[in-house]
């Protein structure tokens, strides 16, 4: 463990879990857009670019994100990537600077959806934005087999929630799937999700039924457009999973894998010791972040057919 991840970790144990034990959604929305500005830089000459996606009649925002020498055109293969923050915080911007990294590593470009968030916009809002999503990437033509999805934390339930609706309605199987730390069952069921409740130094356990009320709100927590550990995934493409030891969600990614395993999916499943919730997020700060983004680069690398490293 460098010291840099221990010094993290202590930074978000005594700052980061109160502040999100503590505050209001709002609060955390503007809290993370501020962080992010601050804390996660995105390599010099990424660049940005607005974009609405339509599907049936609604739009839905978008960012992309492209290294200084990635090709824009997304029908030679791109990721579709949503953000996490317990669908009502976080957005593309707050995680524009990770994927302009995970860019330049594969040499794709990568688009983020703005999925509506709760509580304004309870379950099913933002699983219909990312269905929608998907749909209007294919309607431009970009071949599913070069679309690469991927999430983390709530988002990396929404990739997999995605995934099983693509599946269950026979739209054509993307090239594979990836997640940091996902959260993939609202009954909060996994074993760690006690065990390690005081080891998380990001995740407070304690807020967890709050924040899956202003999703839910009567909804099932067991339905698996929003808790995919329930959907059926047998012979979905290959997926990537990565979670922390000591993080609360650990048995979601643990679960997962052994489901998609039991499925005759193709499933990699890394696991760290002491590594925080979304630890990809601290880039260029935290080596043992690069390392993941780089082992990461490398599976999607072998799955598009490119070789070289950006």
């Amino acid at each position: 463990m460098s010291f840099r991840l221990r010094l993290l970790n202590r930074a978000l144990k005594l700052f980061e879990k109160p502040h999100l034990a503590r505050a209001e959604p709002f609060r955390l929305r503007r809290s993370f857009e501020r962080k992010a500005r601050l804390f996660f830089r995105p390599p010099g000459g990424s660049r940005f670019r607005d974009d609405l996606l339509a599907d049936a009649g609604r739009e839905i925002p978008a960012l992309w994100a492209l290294s200084r020498d990635v090709d824009g055109d997304p029908a030679k293969g791109m990721i579709l990537y949503f953000h996490g923050g317990g669908f009502v915080f976080g957005s593309p911007r707050t995680h524009r600077a990770m994927l302009a990294r995970l860019s330049g590593l594969v040499g794709l470009p990568a688009c983020l959806p703005r999925y509506r968030l709760a509580p304004e916009h309870p379950f099913p809002g933002a699983f219909a934005d990312a269905v929608g999503a998907y749909r209007s990437i294919l309607d431009r033509g970009v071949p599913a087999n070069r679309i690469f999805l991927g999430g983390d934390s709530a988002g990396g339930g929404l990739a997999f929630s995605l995934l099983a609706a693509i599946r269950a309605n026979g739209l054509p199987m993307p090239a594979a799937v990836f997640a940091f730390s996902p959260m993939l069952d609202f009954t909060f069921s996994g074993a760690s999700f006690r065990e390690n409740a005081a080891r998380d130094v990001v995740l407070p356990a304690s807020r967890a039924s709050e924040l899956a009320k202003l999703y839910l709100r009567d909804a099932p927590p067991e339905d698996p457009r929003a808790s995919p550990l329930f959907a059926d995934l047998a012979g979905a493409c290959p997926a990537w999973l990565a979670a922390g030891d000591t993080e609360i969600l650990l048995d979601d990614s643990r679960r997962m894998a052994q489901k998609l395993r039991a499925g005759g999916v193709d499933t990699a499943l890394t696991i760290e010791r002491d590594h925080p919730h979304v630890w990809p997020m601290f880039h260029d700060f935290l080596p043992e972040a690069e390392a993941t983004l780089g082992e990461l680069a490398q599976w999607i690398r072998q799955r598009s057919g490119k070789r070289g490293d950006s």
